[in-house]
């Protein structure tokens, strides 16, 4: 038993989040240079070899340069296994996000130095509080101008509302960047800027150390004793459970393209980060150190190989340990399933594991069976709590531009509908197929990904709609009233389940007036 104890002790699975162009992709792939899992970072881009970010495989993230689906990597360092989550930033797709935040035990939050904290890091944010998981934010940036670091600190508590306390601090920002003190490890580190490797680290065992005015300058020397005091007596000491609690975030500063920071945040990181947690499930809580195996799919990816069709699912290990060729049951279909190829993950290399602990990110191959939300075990029946799908914004009806390639289409569509980019509703009216997103962008990349993946060519065509609800009652014979009444605005989602498709406000909150008995939902739990 210790030693799935000790495998759960050295585990650190956690997502990066932040809004686009922070330089979320950036960081992560820091990180993996110096966990040695790759050794040229992507912003090599010279004529010959123009290397993309390592985390961004998918053809469609290479030419737009943002990253649409997360990605899992794992790697070792020092002594703890790490597994990185790295999350898309751009808005439209925010439900991956979410879901990805159900597979975390941590999270690194970037914030650009100029721009400060933006709409999508408040959102996500409030995912982490609601599910109290600890945060550490970096800083990104600051060999650019940007703006004061106490004005950001004050920025980071008012919007994410949380408390904030500084483990590395800058002396100047932009042009006259000259480095960072290191609180938490009482070092100074100076900037130089070179992308592939880290920067020189000055051992100090004072504040007033001579060594600083030295290598600083003594205004600057003197600038930063200032600040620090003012840190000092402007924040509370920094206490590892307040932050494992969710209530105060650690903050470093630091420039990821130029690999500055980035090992003081990864240092600290492993040493305060928590290990994987207990989970909960509809029935109990599950502790990661039980003998017996869980796990759930937070994602399904299609195409990883464009080469293969093949989907693969994403499985978080809850509990005990995952081996290879092992008989699981799927609780949804109640079937006994065998894994003879389960996937580790670096961006898209992967590798075949014999066995998988806690915290453990595993890619099963899928051709169907799996659902978002699924939950498989050693045999327990027990449900992990369902994964939020949220009502779409916004809606168009599907058609087929190749009358030839009608299966190719069929096949595209329910594929990436399991992989949870967009919900897919029949109307009952017309028969025709709608798909409801959350963001703009999610129709591009499904046109596209159907064309280079499927060889199938859709064409959008647009209807107005306000919200799709789901609805359901107690009282049969008013729920079969109401699908009468508003025959034409009803479809069914892929479970079979009743959706009313309102076309206005108005028209909303005049069924929710004239059918009391009728419960309208805004998110299904899967």
């Amino acid at each position: 038993m210790a030693d799935i104890c000790d495998e759960i002790k050295r585990r650190r699975t956690f997502a990066i989040i932040s809004h686009p162009d922070a330089g979320k992709t950036t960081l992560t792939e820091k990180l993996l240079l110096f966990g040695g899992a790759i050794h040229i970072a992507g912003a090599v881009k010279s004529n010959k070899i123009k290397k993309t970010a390592t985390s961004d495989w998918m053809e469609i993230e290479k030419q737009r340069g943002i990253s649409v689906a997360t990605s899992v990597m794992g790697f070792n360092y020092g002594d703890y296994k790490i597994n990185i989550l790295d999350t898309p930033g751009h808005q439209d797709f925010a439900e991956d996000t979410y879901r990805t935040l159900t597979a975390v035990d941590s999270v690194i939050i970037v914030v650009d130095v100029a721009k400060g904290v933006e709409q999508q890091t408040r959102k996500l944010m409030e995912v982490c509080r609601m599910r109290r998981t600890p945060v550490i934010i970096f800083v990104n940036k600051l060999d650019r101008e940007g703006r004061d670091p106490f004005d950001i600190l004050d920025e980071l508590e008012a919007e994410l509302k949380i408390a904030v306390r500084p483990l590395s601090w800058p002396i100047n920002i932009g042009a006259k960047f000259k480095g960072v003190y290191n609180i938490f490890e009482h070092s100074l580190d100076l900037f130089t800027p070179d992308k592939q490797k880290a920067t020189e680290r000055v051992e100090i065992d004072r504040i007033d150390d001579p060594r600083i005015d030295a290598a600083v300058g003594e205004a600057d020397a003197a600038k930063l004793r200032e600040d620090l005091e003012l840190i000092e007596g402007v924040y509370p000491e920094f206490e590892t459970g307040s932050y494992l609690a969710g209530e105060v975030a650690p903050v470093f500063f630091g420039s990821a393209l130029n690999t500055f920071g980035v090992k003081e945040l990864l240092d600290c990181f492993v040493r305060i980060a928590p290990s994987p947690r207990p989970v909960a499930a509809v029935e109990r809580l599950v502790e990661p150190s039980e003998p017996a195996f869980s796990g759930f799919v937070f994602k399904i990816h299609a195409n990883m190989d464009p080469n293969h069709r093949s989907c693969i699912a994403f499985v978080k290990v809850c509990s005990g340990r995952f081996e290879r060729n092992a008989p699981y049951l799927h609780v949804r279909s109640g079937k006994t399933l065998r894994f003879a190829a389960p996937t580790a993950f670096m961006a898209q290399k992967k590798n075949i594991v014999d066995e998988a602990f806690p915290g453990d990110i595993v890619g099963i191959p899928d051709n169907g069976t799996f659902k978002i939300g699924d939950t498989v075990t050693s045999g327990e029946l027990i449900h992990y709590k369902g994964l939020p799908s949220f009502s779409p914004e916004l809606f168009m009806y599907i058609e087929n531009a190749d009358p030839m390639k009608a299966k190719q289409l069929d096949k595209g569509i329910q594929q990436l509908m399991d992989e949870g980019v967009a919900q897919l509703f029949v109307h009952q009216f017309n028969g025709r197929k709608i798909i409801g997103t959350v963001g703009q962008l999610q129709f591009e990349v499904i046109q596209y990904r159907l064309l280079h993946e499927y060889g199938a060519q859709c064409r959008w065509e647009p209807m107005s709609m306000h919200k799709a609800c789901w609805v359901e009652s107690d009282d049969a014979a008013v729920l079969d009233a109401f699908k009468k009444r508003k025959f034409q605005f009803m479809a069914t989602d892929r479970e079979g389940r009743d959706v009313f498709l309102a076309d206005s406000a108005y028209v909303l909150t005049m069924a929710q007036n004239d059918f009391p008995k009728i419960r309208f939902h805004f998110s299904s739990e899967f």
